[in-house]
């Protein structure tokens, strides 16, 4: 490929912006790893130099975690991620095994074992957690680096008279170690082969605020060292070699970004209100209690939704009653006195934490359709009080809400209140303070759900409507497939029947009702859902300035009556030519 050829890849667009700089590929680990039989004397001895690795590389994450102390609060989860699978028996002692078995030596032993744990995680049926595969691939990568000799950080050579700033990423795939030594540099984007929306490199320029592209197959083989490129995180495309012409373009379009940029961090303190002085509540979505930085920092007048399963996942086992209350309390304090919704967990047996059970008899055609979420909470009584406990014990240092996940039937609801109950009786036996008065919401996520909204309405103190889920389960589409992906439409007639219904129902008996999902953070959207009457948005924190900004420039009064036009039309074409007048 002569140097100058143009050529354009597209990816996942998970960090928003552009970025114009030079190619700065990076090396990538191999795990082409040869397979040695080793005589019988020398398996000891082997056995010794895995541990050894595994012993030096611990004592590296200690050491990031210590330098990290600074950094915002997702890099040290990310830390402590690794350094759980690190210390899991599967990776720490199943390879000992393997040394001894098959007397191979260690890196083989490792790598078996990782495929292992691989075909696992990319087995679940939930995109967290099927992402925590490169997780376990980069944890192993950095072992056998060590096993093999060349211990990690590449060192960062910039040509004379190229600043970082104008340096781009090109990686297989990113490590959090990896990020976190460019922590230190301030390079321009992020692009790689492999990740997807929930992966850690996504979440990373998400809080480094700067564009990636991901998921862009053969992006590190097609790209050469200091080749001028374009990325444009908020469309998903990388440009390779563009012409002047183009390049003339997006530099516009970046200062136009920047300057943008500025004035959405001037709205950080404004009262988020229309002009019609109705006020709208703008919370938080967080995965780990380090986001509450992010929250904070982006404006959020409380946390919407906090996804409780994060804290157990790439771990194997449950956490502790203690562990969950930590975990809980820092949030809830860090939000300093902002109301915070833990969601119970959201769990199904796509995310077992005994895959050896559902093995033969248990594996289901269809985990969407099983025993998740609430369903799997009430059936494993035991893991549900643990929880349950935990989040009450923290109602007492801030306002914490309850909401429970997929709930579809009344007697669920029974049942789960009931839990509930059980869960406050044992800490007042135990003369343990809680919030007596704590509320519990349901998440509208099921058809069902939404269309007899009126159990919910009698029965529950709030809800909240994940869109994620109910657009696949209203349309019968799985979005992370990517043969159907094109199908899965928020504009749907039918996705905009069920939330304007659940909304205007809760609306009638004043039961307080908000959106966790995404269409919550896309500012092309607000309009639509102010004029169906909700007043409570929940989103990604880096969404929430756009967010604001939209429903300072729009009158409620005034988008009533052309929203109540838009939801009698049934052909999409009309649907969104009525959204574009809204959006005029």
């Amino acid at each position: 490929m002569s140097s100058n050829m143009s050529f354009t890849l597209h990816g996942l667009p998970v960090s928003g912006g552009i970025a114009i700089g030079q190619a700065h590929l990076m090396s990538h680990a191999t795990l082409e790893v040869s397979h040695l039989v080793i005589a019988p004397r020398l398996v000891d001895r082997e056995v010794a130099r895995f541990e050894d690795a595994l012993e030096r590389v611990r004592e590296e994450f200690a050491s990031l975690k210590e330098r990290m102390q600074h950094a915002p609060g997702e890099f040290g989860a990310f830390i402590d991620l690794h350094t759980m699978i690190l210390s899991d028996p599967e990776l720490a002692e199943t390879p000992k095994q393997l040394i001894r078995e098959r007397r191979c030596n260690a890196e083989w032993a490792l790598v078996q074992q990782m495929e292992v744990l691989v075909g696992q995680f990319e087995s679940f049926e939930d995109q967290y957690l099927r992402e925590r595969s490169y997780d376990v691939r980069q944890v192993v990568e950095r072992v056998i680096k060590e096993l093999i000799g060349q211990p990690g950080r590449m060192a960062m050579r910039t040509g004379k008279g190229v600043k970082e700033e104008d340096l781009i990423v090109v990686a297989h795939d990113l490590s959090p170690a990896d990020v976190i030594a460019y922590k230190e540099h301030h390079f321009a984007a992020f692009v790689t082969d492999v990740g997807g929306s929930t992966s850690h490199t996504a979440i990373l320029a998400r809080s480094l605020r700067i564009p990636a592209v991901l998921g862009l197959h053969n992006a590190r083989q097609l790209i050469r060292d200091k080749e001028n490129l374009i990325v444009d995180g908020t469309r998903g495309v990388l440009i390779v070699n563009p012409d002047p012409r183009i390049l003339d373009e997006y530099r516009l379009r970046k200062s136009q970004i920047e300057l943008e940029r500025t004035k959405l961090r001037r709205l950080k303190t404004a009262k988020s209100s229309t002009l019609d002085g109705v006020d709208i509540a703008l919370h938080a979505n967080i995965e780990l209690p380090g986001d509450v930085a992010n929250a904070l920092d982006g404006g959020a007048e409380g946390v919407g939704l906090f996804r409780s399963e994060f804290l157990f996942l790439d771990r194997g086992d449950m956490p502790t009653e203690d562990e969950q209350f930590e975990a809980y309390r820092t949030v809830v304090k860090g939000m300093i006195g902002r109301p915070v919704t833990i969601r119970t967990f959201d769990l199904g047996y796509d995310k077992d934490l005994h895959p050896e059970k559902v093995a033969g008899e248990r594996m289901q055609s269809n985990p969407a359709l099983g025993l998740r979420a609430i369903r799997l909470s009430l059936a494993e009584s035991k893991m549900f009080q643990t929880q349950l406990r935990a989040i009450l014990r923290a109602s007492q240092f801030g306002k914490i809400k309850l909401l429970i996940p997929m709930l579809s039937q009344a007697h669920e609801i029974d049942q789960t209140l009931a839990a509930i109950e059980r869960a406050k009786a044992t800490l007042r036996g135990e003369n343990c303070p809680f919030d007596e008065a704590i509320e519990v919401g349901a998440m509208i996520e099921i058809p069902a759900a939404a269309l007899a909204v009126g159990l919910f309405l009698r029965r529950l103190h709030f809800l909240s409507i994940g869109t994620n889920d109910l657009i696949q389960y209203t349309l019968a589409i799985d979005r992370s497939d990517e043969q159907v992906a094109h199908l899965y439409d928020p504009l749907h007639p039918a996705v905009l029947m069920l939330l304007a219904h659940t909304i205007a129902s809760a609306e009638k008996v004043h039961i307080p009702v908000s959106i966790c999902g995404e269409l919550a953070g896309d500012p092309q959207l607000t309009r639509l859902l102010l004029g169906m009457g909700l007043r409570q948005f929940s989103m990604h924190p880096a969404q929430i300035l756009s967010v604001k900004q939209r429903i300072m420039q729009s009158n409620c009064a005034e988008l009533a009556p052309i929203v109540r036009r838009l939801l009698r039309y049934e052909e999409p074409g009309k649907i969104r030519e009525q959204l574009d007048k809204l959006n005029a």
